[in-house]
């Protein structure tokens, strides 16, 4: 298997995101969605169509989850469902947690070797987000991210790749990690555990950690964060591990946000953040009942 989503489905995810550009730029003015799907090329029953498909629900409701005031009541009604989430140890019946994802550190001598001994299969998929590359080894998976904006063709995961496992062995392995994509975004309950392998500090992978103790449809500060970690005055610390984060999605550095409310800093880029946190809220959080009644 080469891929886990249709062209058809990557294509959708292209023209969200375009739209959700245009929004970010536009926001003052409410373009309506005539406008919206005029952006991106297609006729307002098209438009409306294909994101149902792709979100679950309305254009309107789900870009209603992508204003400040939306995100700042969402940190605020996810407060208490952490500390919850954090006090017990788990996050609910969502299979992103820490019950499901298990980490095993890299070896400092394996830093120390630049991967030197390493087998990384690797290979470029579609996903709900855009192309996305996945490497890993016989522990797990060492690197999930998502394409550049600017890449052209799929060199760019290699060149990632070389840069953070400089004397790994590369091999490019389409079938093995495409069954890997298609098991990272299957969301269904009962899902096999999704082994990782990260290269990090002792404070990273426990902020790595944390965050996977976040159900989906709940947000954090970086301030709370710390904070929930016991290291108060490590705001700077936990934000630069945030940033740091070697798999995208599963990892899911996109639910911290900012205290005032914007989504950015998010190393895949703020519009792509925007689309997994309305896409997790459409399944997830209050958008659910509007996709069960839209099924």
């Amino acid at each position: 298997m080469t891929s886990t989503q249709s062209p058809t489905q990557d294509d959708d995810y292209a023209r969200i995101e375009q739209a959700i550009a245009f929004l970010d730029e536009n926001f003052q003015e409410q373009p309506d969605l005539a406008e919206l799907a005029a952006r991106v090329g297609l006729s307002p029953w098209h438009f409306q169509r294909m994101f149902r498909r792709w979100a679950g629900i309305s254009p309107k409701r789900f870009l209603q989850f992508l204003t400040v005031d939306y995100a700042r009541g969402l940190l605020e009604r996810s407060s208490p469902v952490l500390d919850t989430a954090y006090d017990s140890g788990l996050s609910g019946p969502s299979r992103l947690h820490d019950l499901f994802v298990v980490t095993e550190a890299v070896t400092p001598g394996d830093v120390r070797r630049g991967g030197a001994g390493l087998e990384l299969h690797h290979g470029v998929h579609d996903s709900p987000f855009g192309r996305c590359g996945l490497a890993m080894n016989e522990r797990g998976i060492c690197t999930l991210t998502f394409a550049p904006p600017d890449a052209a063709g799929d060199a760019w995961l290699v060149d990632q790749l070389c840069t953070r496992w400089p004397n790994a062995t590369l091999i490019a392995d389409q079938e093995a990690t495409g069954d890997m994509v298609q098991r990272v975004f299957d969301l269904s309950e009962g899902s096999e555990a999704i082994p990782l392998h990260l290269r990090g500090t002792n404070f990273q992978i426990r902020v790595w950690e944390a965050l996977m103790r976040m159900p989906p449809a709940t947000v954090t500060s970086y301030q709370d964060l710390a904070r929930r970690m016991g290291q108060e005055s490590a705001v700077r610390a936990a934000a630069s591990a945030v940033a740091r984060n070697p798999v995208a999605f599963l990892i899911p550095c996109h639910r911290v946000i900012r205290k005032t409310g914007p989504f950015h800093n998010y190393a895949w880029g703020p519009v792509r953040k925007q689309a997994i946190l309305g896409w997790e809220q459409a399944r997830f959080g209050e958008g659910r009942e509007a996709v069960r009644s839209a099924a």
